[in-house]
């Protein structure tokens, strides 16, 4: 058995995939804002909802608010500057164009997407519940797209290290190896 120690509660290790979520000013620009505080969790039938908290006072959550809508752009290792960029920019500031980026439309919704990102969700909000200064969305998916070059059957066949996610803990951290399937331990 692992030595283990008790520490505070301000050591907050919860391993979270990175996203920039997309929304629409209301002079209808496009605004980006990096979130990790992102989930899923089953909606009615077969379903899933994308499940993400936003703390603060942020652009983007007044955006989503006003409108219901937004895209989660997953972040590779790639686009970690451009992260980086739209985490250190404030769009109360601004316009966030001091990095070169490409924008489209969502295919269903009317949502800003990034070219470069390999998987991107489109989402209705359904629910919201505020906590504290967070308010967290529940969104059915109303669409996902996903790189080409990614082949994946289901849910539980897509390759990650071929996605290349930016993990974040405190730190940002990448994927090593696929390790093998649901049974492959048995």
């Amino acid at each position: 058995m692992a030595k283990r120690r008790s520490v505070s509660p301000v050591y907050s290790m919860c391993v979270q995939p990175s996203f920039l979520i997309g929304t629409n000013n209301e002079d209808g620009t496009p605004n980006f804002a990096p979130i990790t505080w992102v989930s899923v969790t089953q909606a009615q039938g077969d379903g899933y909802m994308l499940v993400i908290s936003m703390f603060g006072t942020k652009k983007t959550k007044e955006n989503v608010t006003r409108t219901g809508i937004f895209s989660a752009n997953l972040v590779s290792t790639d686009m970690l500057p451009l992260m980086d960029y739209f985490g250190s920019r404030h769009a109360k500031d601004g316009k966030k164009d001091g990095m070169a980026y490409t924008v489209s439309r969502g295919e269903v919704l009317d949502v800003p997407v990034l070219d470069e990102s390999r998987w991107v969700y489109e989402c209705e909000v359904e629910r919201s519940i505020r906590t504290g200064n967070s308010t967290t969305f529940f969104c059915p998916v109303r669409n996902i797209q996903i790189d080409e070059r990614l082949e994946c059957k289901d849910t539980f066949d897509v390759d990650l290290t071929k996605l290349d996610p930016v993990i974040y803990s405190g730190k940002y951290h990448s994927l090593g190896k696929l390790l093998g399937s649901i049974g492959d331990f048995l």
